[in-house]
């Protein structure tokens, strides 16, 4: 592999990385994923992966992203991503990445950016829940809405890498 490719490849896997981390603010980290496996598929040649994966991906984007939406219609809270989201985040993740990597390998690294990126964002927004006047504050069905829908697109997030890569390296 020439050091052109493998740059190639690092910048691929690090969009998949970044596809599964925005899931956690709500922002549509199945489309990143989607766009960043078919632009591989494209330099590629459709080698690894072929339009049936492709096509696999787009329905499982599609799921997720109307998902999402419906979620979102009937009044689920949206996390904000402000800067102490971001970086709260930013450092869950790599606890997670730390602590489930040596037990789970490869699923744990995916795993970890996911539940400890959303276990950051969730904490910050329950502190900034909690100095907020009662008639402000979302309810806890609201919040249970939200954490169910980044959840499932969360997980089919890290089910798309995991597709991905499983094409790319067997």
């Amino acid at each position: 592999m020439s050091p052109l490719e493998a740059a190639g490849l690092t910048v691929f896997i690090l969009f998949l990385f970044a596809g599964i981390f925005v899931t956690v603010f709500g922002l549509p980290g199945t489309v990143i994923i989607l766009i960043d496996v078919i632009l591989y598929a494209l330099v590629t040649g459709f080698g690894p992966i072929g339009f049936k994966v492709i096509l696999v991906l787009m329905v499982i984007a599609v799921v997720a992203e109307m998902l999402d939406f419906g979620l979102g219609m009937i009044g689920a809270a949206r996390f904000g991503a402000s800067r102490k989201g971001i970086w709260a985040a930013l450092f869950g993740s790599l606890i997670g990445v730390v602590l489930a990597t040596p037990f789970f390998l490869g699923i744990g690294t995916l795993l970890g950016i996911f539940l400890g990126g959303f276990t950051g964002v969730f904490l910050v927004e329950l502190m900034n829940q909690g100095k907020l006047k009662p008639a402000f504050r979302a309810s806890y069905g609201v919040i249970l809405g939200r954490i169910t829908g980044i959840m499932i697109k969360g997980l089919l997030s890290i089910l798309m890498v995991v597709i991905t890569l499983y094409h790319i390296y067997s």
